[in-house]
This record gives C-alpha cells, structure tokens and sequence, in this order.
C-alpha cells in the first residue's frame, strides 16, 4: 500500500513531491525516493531505506537539480526488504526510465528470467525493477512514454499502480492502473497523480478518479486518458470537499475507521498470487519442504491480542482441513509452561509488526528444541520473519489506527491459507476441495462489503448505548474467538468493561453477570452447523429470559433467530469457518463508532501502542 506522488507544472517538483509524500507516509515508510526530470536529457534521484525524514536529510545534504517533473515514491515493502537498492523509484539498464510501482506484479518471476536471458542486470529483488527495464525497452524501440506504458501494462498481471518519466521526454508524467488506487489533480497549468487526493490536496481540490485497466498521461497542457489498449478514455471529475487532515483519511474521520472501510481491499491483496498456474497453493517465503511439511505431528500457534484471536480461528481450520492436532498459545506464556517441542513441531507465531517481543522471545526458544517456525506477519523484513523458516505475508498495507481492524482480517486468511496449503502438501484434502475454499476466500471481499454497506444502522445502535457500563459477547466454534475480539475492541476504545466467553460456558458460572437491559452481542453460526445453531439458540434464550438485550448476528434468510433478538443485524451467508471474516465486521464499527460519540481518541486509545517491544 505504497504512496505515490507525480507532477508537473511551473513549481519546483522536488519540493511538491516531498510535500505529497509526507502526507502519504502512513501508506508506506519502509523507504522513500524521488526522481526528477532535468532539462538536457537525464533523470536523477535520490531513494532511502527508512522513514521519509532520511531521504529529506539525504536531498538536505546533496540537493537535486532544479525541475519541474518528478515522480516520487514511499514505499511498504513487498518484493524485497525495506533498502536503499530496494528504495523506488527503480530504472533499466540505460538509466533512461524512473519508475514506481504500488501492488504486486504476479508474474514478474517470469518476466525477470526473460530479462536476464536477455543479459539485462538487475540489481535490485522487487518486482518493480522489472517493470521499469520492460518499460525502458519499448521508448528504446521508439515508442513514446504513453504507448510504452500501455503494451508494458498488457504484459502484467496482478493488481498494480505505476507512475514513470522518461528522461528524452521531460514534461510528461504517465501513470496506469489495475485494481490498485490512483488519481489525478487538476490544477491551473499543473497536474498531479497520487495514490489518493492527500498527495496534492494542499495544491488543488479538482480531481479525476481513473477507471479500471486505465493510463493517464499529465503534461502542462492538460490530462489525457485511454485504456491499455491506446483506445481513448474518459476519468470521472470530482472536487474534493475535506479538510487536509480529512483527506489522509480518505473523508473518515479517523483512521481506524478508514482502515474497516480498507478491508475488502486488504483481503484481496492478502489472496494475491497464491496460486500457481496449475493450481496449486503457493506461499510468500516457504523455505520448508514438502517432506518437512509432512513430517509435521503437532502445530502450536503463538501470538498476542489480536492476532491471539486470529490464531483460535486458524486451530478451527488448520484441525478441520488436516487432521493435525494444534494448540494456540499466548506468547508471553508460552516458553515459561517448558512446552514440549520436537522437530515434527511446527511453530506458527502471528504478529502484525515482526516485533513483537514477547513472540519472538517464544520462537526463539522454540528454534532452540528444533522446531520449524512459520511466521504470519506484515512487515517485510521485520524481526520474527527473518528468524523464522517461512513467511506468509498479509498484505494489509499500513495500519495507523492502534487497535488492528484490517491487520486481524488479513491474519485470518493467512491462517486459512496455511490450513490448505498443509492440507494440500499432507494430501488430506483434494485439489478441487482446496480450490472450492478458495473459491470461497476470494469472494470474501464482495462480503464485507455488504456488510460495510450497513454500517449506519451499527451507527445508530452503538449511539443507543452511550450509558452503557458492560457489554458480553458470546458465541460458538469459530463464533467464540470473534467474541472475544469484539469485546477487545470496545475495552481498547471505549473503555468499557467487555467480555466474550463461549456461549456454552454460560451455565457455568458467567450467566449470573446477566441483569435487566445488559447488552449481549451473540454471533449465531450459520444453519448448515445445525447442532452448534440450536446450542446458540438455547444459549441466547438463557440470557434473554433473564432481561439480557440481544443483538444477534445471523446470517441472511435465518428465521429460526428472530424470536430471539432484540436486534438483528445481518451478515452474508458464508461457510461456518469463514465466518469470522464477516461476523467481526459489525462489531467494529460498533465500537469505534461508540468510542468516538464517547469522545476518545479512536485512533491511539490510551496506555496503549501499535507495535509492542518489551516483554
């Protein structure tokens, strides 16, 4: 979820550049660089690991020669990890092309053989580089930067945004995309792309909004758009009516708002490329073999918070598709129990950050009795990745907002993801029962957003409970750990005392917390579990008959509910272990919405931080 800034016009385009990347830094602050155009034929640059203060002190130190095109870039590293020979933007080989790129180029593994066959040099490990030497080909050839783009584009697959210059060409900028953001600012005798209207909000507040399989070329003169194929085409205009501050926030009032509403895109990022050309499953960093993956007797999970959730889910799943045994293990408890490991353990530690101190002190011990590791995470190139035996990276992109939204959905389906590819390598599924899951998976993103597009009645509900003192959560199988993260997130926020338990649990002691008018959000499972249904069922009435209020998730066209609920929202309708994936939804927005109307600061809740370091 890489930033990305392109102009031109009369004003210095370093200093327009900076300006734009500084207000997109949340997207991305692995590295940061910049390339500009000067008059006489050369593009220059300057790129950074690390935060965009470093490549500001760079440029301070060695400033870059005046002009008035440039691209610009800060980057959330996927391809490689976060360097300055990583940094964009990236060129070819007759350093003709600066280019930047944000998503993911599926095939670049095989474009990059070509090259390479070709005797091209590659210096650097993303799939960028590629692009940019394909691009450099084609100007070479004598095609114009437009038309460069445009059959360049039609090589590709995977969802990308690129912006690039050309240096014989220097008052043109070109941008494309495919299922990826970008727009374009219209101002008087200059124009702007960005992954969103914080790159130029300070400049203009006239933009246009690019379709699907788009290219757009900016020149001072004006904007001009067509499709890969060079057929012409037209952007939709719109005047963007926020405040600065707003606009990094795409309109939200916070962050973490923003980031509910970022989900659907975070969960089809995360299923990106995870499939081979035949078919079969394929992981970020798997460097375990197939017989290291079979000779797997015993997973435990590992993790904190959150993703200590995400981790309940995937023992559901993982026991489920591959008939191994799993347990799921609080990290700051785990390597003081003296558990027991061999090398048939395989340890899958989950973190948003990679470093997160008391997991990676867990895995480190469990490296020391042998066990494989695999990590969940995602941050390129951060701690527990590197010391771990594989890597399934989510993809989410930055997450500001301290409490995890996106960061939890896109831990699930790599969770989902590690339960079918151990079932595919262990045999315990077939090949076409795998792809019917994915099949699944990947119609997750259409899901959440039906259930984002509810959001305003989740509004009005959690504005119904300003007063509220105690909220329970309950629910059943893969229901329960969402229970339990639903009830984090409104302690995290809203400072209420919450608590989620196992709805058959009930009778066993927690129901003598039930008292008139208390709030009880139940997550019914769907009806093709019928047993665990009616037990949910009997569980709700225990709390109702005792003058609990309900709010009941349950799926579409479920009847049996509606006696039951004092309020209904409505979930698609989605298998039992996929659930969580639209059942956490609502309870977010619940949340955040309550914390904000209580007047907290949704986004840093306090006493707490995003990533956590010590033990």
């Amino acid at each position: 979820m890489c930033g990305i800034v392109g102009y031109v016009g009369p004003q210095q385009a370093q200093g327009v550049v900076i300006d734009g990347l500084r207000r997109l830094e949340y997207r991305g602050y692995d590295s940061a660089g910049v390339a500009l155009v000067v008059q006489g034929g050369t593009v220059v640059t300057a790129k950074k690991a690390g935060k965009l203060a470093n490549l500001e002190k760079v440029l301070a130190d060695s400033p870059l020669p005046a002009s008035t095109t440039g691209i610009g870039h800060t980057r959330w590293a996927t391809h490689g990890p976060p360097t300055d020979v990583n940094a964009h933007p990236h060129d070819g080989n007759a350093h003709r092309i600066a280019l930047v790129h944000n998503g993911i180029i599926e095939n670049f593994a095989d474009l990059r053989a070509r090259l390479e066959a070709d005797d091209h040099v590659l210096v650097s490990q993303t799939d960028t580089e590629v692009v940019a030497h394909l691009v450099e080909l084609q100007v070479q050839s004598g095609e114009d930067l437009t038309t460069a783009m445009q059959r360049v584009c039609q090589q590709l697959e995977g969802a990308f945004t690129l912006v690039a210059v050309d240096s014989q060409d220097p008052d043109r900028v070109v941008a494309a995309r495919r299922n990826s953001p970008l727009v374009v600012g219209v101002g008087e005798g200059e124009y702007f792309v960005g992954s969103d209207v914080a790159a130029f909000i300070s400049h203009t507040r006239e933009a246009l909004e690019l379709g699907q399989d788009q290219v757009v070329t900016i020149t001072r003169d004006g904007v001009e758009i067509t499709d890969f194929d060079g057929r012409p085409a037209q952007g939709r205009r719109f005047h963007v009516d926020w405040d600065l501050s707003a606009a990094e926030k795409d309109g939200h009032d916070w962050f973490m708002r923003k980031e509910i509403f970022e989900q659907p895109r975070a969960v089809a990022d995360s299923l990106l490329g995870r499939r081979t050309r035949a078919g079969l499953l394929q992981l970020d960093e798997m460097r375990l073999s197939d017989d290291e993956i079979r000779d797997v007797d015993k997973i435990i999970i590992i993790a904190c918070g959150t993703s200590f959730y995400a981790g309940m889910v995937a023992k559901y799943a993982i026991e489920h598709w591959t008939r191994v045994p799993v347990e799921v293990e609080l990290a700051s408890e785990f390597r003081y129990r003296d558990p027991i490991l061999d090398y048939s353990t395989l340890i899958v530690a989950i973190s948003q950050s990679g470093e997160t101190a008391d997991t990676l002190q867990a895995i480190r011990h469990a490296r020391t009795q042998r066990s494989k590791v695999l990590a969940i995470c995602n941050t390129n190139g951060s701690t527990i990745p590197r010391e771990s035996d594989a890597v399934i990276y989510t993809h989410a992109g930055p997450e500001i907002g301290v409490a995890s939204t996106k960061g939890f959905l896109t831990q699930l389906v790599a969770c989902y993801l590690l339960a079918l590819y151990v079932a595919q390598v262990k045999g315990t599924r077939y090949g076409d029962e795998i792809n019917q899951v994915m099949g699944q998976l990947e119609a997750m993103p259409d899901h959440i957003e039906t259930v984002l597009s509810a959001s305003e009645s989740v509004y009005a509900l959690a504005r119904e409970h300003l007063d509220t003192r105690s909220v329970l959560f309950l629910g059943r199988h893969a229901g329960y750990p969402v229970a339990l993260e639903g009830a984090l997130k409104l302690k995290e926020l809203a400072y209420l005392h919450a608590e989620g338990f196992a709805a058959g649990e009930l009778k066993h002691g927690p129901i003598a917390l039930i008292e008139e008018g208390l709030p009880v959000l139940c997550v019914v499972p769907p009806r093709g579990r019928d047993q665990l249904h009616e037990k949910m069922l009997s569980g709700i009435q225990e709390v109702r008959a005792r003058g609990a209020r309900t709010i009941c998730l349950a799926e579409e066209g479920d009847t049996r509910i509606e006696p039951y609920a004092d309020v209904l929202i409505r979930l698609p309708q989605v298998p039992t272990l996929l659930q969580p994936l639209v059942a956490i939804v609502p309870l977010q927005l619940f949340a955040c919405e309550l914390a904000s109307a209580l007047g907290h600061d949704v986004d840093q809740p306090r006493n707490l931080a995003k990533s956590v370091t010590v033990e």
